[in-house]
């Protein structure tokens, strides 16, 4: 099949867990002997026209130039391009600045599939009239395609009673780390299992100011990462408050997938804050690097985890945690953990679901058509 996937900044990922997801399941469906289109925004930093096998489409992306704004021009220049193509399949991953242009889509040609993401609408950082559009953008993205993904049964069960529609539950995937090499901590000058962490984008609703305020408020002054953009209004504000705390250590956003798999497993504890969407990456990503994970307690994450992380839902939560637990006293955790990516979450099969739902929804859709009378 001939598909296309948008609604990206592009590959290989340079950014987060769409463009990551868009990489995976291009590469793999590549290795299926599919034809796949990556849409990158015209500034991704690789340049190519094609990466191990996919075909790249670069766009006009003013986003540096414009902001927030320049996301939805991007958006509406990879959806025109789609036009003059002839894809089997367009995959679109979220709604939140492409879904007002999801009537210039090519549905008469081809078959649009959108992965619904999370309740975008729900985040707080946004201001009441943004909530607003989010929520109008998400409804939008029920009427502009054909098919839907949810990535969690929160999001699939949220979809049928809110606008009565049939998702497919796919969730996203992660490859199981099992080649753990110490040296990768030396940069960052910490020593295994004795230093405690998060990955995340610093925004409110993903819990990072509640866990840094339990971590500074806990007797074990163990080094704590915070791996994510913090040159943001959000992330400046955190620095400033958590200043005067210097085992709190804001590292930046960290990129080299080897890296981050070798520092969530030498870590003592790996926090993950998110409290609104699917199934997030990172969590994945962390219970395949075998990390103990203590998480938000929600839908979401339960759903996942099971009895099989530890749970806070405040800053004391996390203050006991860090004090008391070590990760050798909970392995059993980390591998069950494990063998869930192994036997439910891993890339392949994830790829081989996807690859099945297309397979699907193209012969649905060629039915329909050669029962339609000419």
């Amino acid at each position: 099949m001939k598909i296309a996937i948008i609604g990206t900044r592009g590959i290989p990922n340079h950014y987060g867990g769409f463009e990551q997801f868009a990489e995976y399941l291009a590469k793999g469906l590549v290795e299926r002997g599919h034809d796949i289109t990556v849409y990158n925004s015209h500034t991704h930093p690789y340049q190519k026209s094609e990466w191990n096998g996919v075909k790249i489409v670069h766009c006009n992306d003013p986003e540096d130039k414009w902001g927030t704004v320049g996301q939805f021009a991007y958006d509406l220049n990879c959806i025109l391009h789609t036009r003059s193509q002839n894809f089997d399949i367009i995959l679109q991953l979220g709604y939140t600045s492409s879904t007002i242009w999801g009537w210039l889509l090519p549905r008469r040609k081809s078959i649009v599939t959108t992965n619904m993401d999370g309740l975008e609408w729900k985040r707080t950082k946004y201001s009441k009239p943004v909530r607003s559009f989010l929520k109008w953008a998400e409804y939008l993205g029920t009427v502009y395609s054909d098919h839907w993904i949810a990535d969690s049964l929160g999001i699939q069960s949220y979809l049928t009673k809110k606008y009565n529609i049939t998702s497919t539950y796919i969730p996203y995937g992660a490859f199981p780390f099992e080649d753990a090499d110490s040296n990768v901590l030396d940069p960052y000058r910490l020593t295994e299992y004795a230093y405690n962490m998060l990955i995340a984008r610093l925004e409110p609703e993903n819990n990072v100011d509640v866990i840094l305020e339990g971590v500074s408020k806990a007797k074990q002054k163990l080094p704590f990462l915070v791996v994510g953009k913090h040159a943001t209004k959000y992330g400046e504000y955190l620095k400033a408050k958590y200043k005067d705390f210097e085992h709190i250590r804001f590292v930046g956003g960290i990129y080299d997938i080897n890296a981050l798999n070798n520092l969530r497993y030498f870590s003592n504890i790996y926090f993950h804050g998110h409290s609104v969407g699917g199934t997030n990456p990172s969590l994945l990503e962390a219970m395949a690097s075998q990390t103990l994970i203590c998480a938000n307690e929600n839908e979401f994450n339960s759903t996942i985890l099971e009895n099989d992380a530890l749970y806070f839902r405040n800053a004391e939560d996390v203050q006991k945690c860090i004090d008391t637990v070590r990760k050798q006293q909970h392995l059993s955790m980390v591998e069950n953990n494990l063998h869930k990516i192994k036997h439910i979450y891993e890339w392949n099969k994830i790829i081989d679901q996807y690859e099945n739902h297309f397979k699907t929804i193209y012969s649905t859709q060629h039915e329909v058509q050669q029962n339609i009378p000419s």
